[in-house]
């Protein structure tokens, strides 16, 4: 049954508000219209489209005091840090990202996502991989998203941070990292 056109921009806007990051495709499949319809509301209502949403986000959320790394040197778009503790990022699979053959991500655009966010997590003006360890559970395929959440787990004695590394493809685990973050400060 379809709902009229101001209940559903009202639904939209409050759906957008919850997950900021939904596709206008999936939005139009949850309303059952077009994903031009969908479009069209976002405009009526001065929703940005979904890459601008991102940003707008990473934007607010990216601490000024973040020393380690510059935002934009980051792989993927980090869409929450807080420093010492967590981040997130988020990496669309493109063509750019995949072997021609099979469409299927090549494995240093993973690893450049995990390794960047582990660095960017880290509170110091220096931070650099000491070691990792990692693994690749399942390939990651062309127009897969592909969410890495950072958490530091703790530190050594030789200035060195925990950090743990899961990449999600719709909840589901594609990589895993647990990376040695050298750092020139103690914490």
């Amino acid at each position: 049954m379809k709902i009229k056109k101001k209940e559903r921009q009202k639904q939209l806007l409050q759906l957008i508000e919850e997950s900021p990051f939904i596709t206008d495709e999936d939005l139009a499949k949850r309303f059952g219209v077009s994903i031009q319809t969908i479009r069209l509301d976002r405009l009526e209502l001065s929703i940005p489209e979904l890459r601008e949403r991102i940003k707008y986000v990473a934007k607010k959320q990216w601490d000024e005091t973040v020393k380690a790394l510059p935002l934009d040197e980051v792989i993927g778009e980090v869409i929450d840090l807080k420093l010492d503790e967590m981040a997130i990022s988020i990496l669309d699979i493109r063509e750019e990202h995949v072997f021609s053959r099979n469409l299927i991500a090549r494995g240093h655009h993973l690893f450049a996502q995990a390794n960047s966010l582990a660095v960017a997590v880290i509170d110091d003006d220096l931070a650099l991989t000491a070691k990792a360890d990692i693994q690749f559970t399942r390939p990651v395929k062309l127009e897969e998203r592909v969410v890495a959440k950072a958490k530091v787990t703790g530190e050594d004695n030789k200035r060195r941070t925990l950090v743990e590394v899961n990449s999600y493809v719709n909840q589901e685990l594609v990589f895993a990292g647990r990376f040695k973050m050298y750092r020139t400060t103690d914490q």
